[in-house]
């Protein structure tokens, strides 16, 4: 599904260049789409470089497509060297890309789990990493973390996504408390079930697709650019105080457990 924000009158990030992991499709897209929108320049990464040269090409502008290999180091220095040789700066860091995998205690593969947590935690320790000193240069910049509901609670048959997307959390933390005295803002976002190729991976529509987020207060699936949007308002000047803080975009589902007919439930 393209994601257009046609009419948006917002200029929140005009001269301000941003760079979103993960952003070839799904909550990535949404985030690119509006950031660039709202006239941030945006480098659009990805190892889908296909998908990813088609989005830039769609936004048009300033928008370019990098293929990065989030968990390969010299992948991270050569697109963030790209992003200050072409633009001169790097105001905003979005770690979007990730990966889900199923496993029990028991039945843990380690070798996926060393590729997972080369994607969800390294990847986000690299990128910090390597835009932090460009940042420090300029005095200020925003790096925003995108963990997940199941950053805020436990899961079972996701042990190993579930302790990448804690530790992804708790990394935040540790990264507001030693960047923000350089005026750098480091934030995670966590959403809940959304409807992209990882929320959604068999397609599902309408009822039966929604039949899975019951027991969430909301009772739906969230949609890519609900949470580009709580996105983009931790990377503007909107949230500017804000440092080390987790927003769950969850529809109320890290909130407690919702059983459906019991009192003070609609029927």
């Amino acid at each position: 599904m393209a994601l257009h924000y046609e009419g948006c009158e917002m200029s929140r990030f005009d001269g301000r260049v941003a760079i979103i992991t993960g952003a070839a499709q799904g909550m990535g897209e949404a985030t690119a789409r509006l950031f660039a929108a709202e006239g941030a320049t945006v480098v659009i990464t990805d190892v889908l470089e296909e998908k990813g040269r088609a989005l830039a090409a769609d936004i048009g502008g300033d928008a370019v497509f990098r293929g990065l290999d989030v968990s390969d180091e010299a992948s991270w220095a050569a697109v963030v060297a790209f992003a200050v040789e072409r633009f001169g700066r790097v105001d905003v860091l979005v770690n979007n890309a990730g990966m889900l995998q199923f496993s029990s205690v028991e039945g843990l593969d380690v070798d996926a789990t060393r590729t997972l947590l080369g994607v969800n935690l390294l990847g986000p320790m690299m990128g910090a990493k390597h835009v932090v000193p460009v940042m420090k240069a300029a005095g200020k910049g925003v790096i925003v973390n995108i963990s997940s509901v199941d950053g805020l609670r436990g899961v079972n048959g996701l042990s190993a996504y579930t302790a990448s997307k804690w530790a992804l959390r708790g990394l935040t933390k540790t990264q507001a408390l030693e960047l923000g005295p350089s005026g750098i803002r480091v934030c995670s976002v966590h959403p809940g079930g959304v409807d992209t190729a990882l929320g959604n991976p068999f397609g599902r529509e309408g009822d039966e697709l929604q039949a899975n987020y019951q027991n969430v207060p909301l009772r739906r699936i969230g949609l890519p650019e609900e949470v580009a949007r709580v996105t983009a308002f931790v990377a503007s000047d909107d949230a500017s105080y804000m440092n080390g803080a987790e927003l769950a975009v969850d529809g109320g589902w890290s909130a407690g457990t919702y059983y459906p007919g019991l009192p003070g439930t609609p029927s």
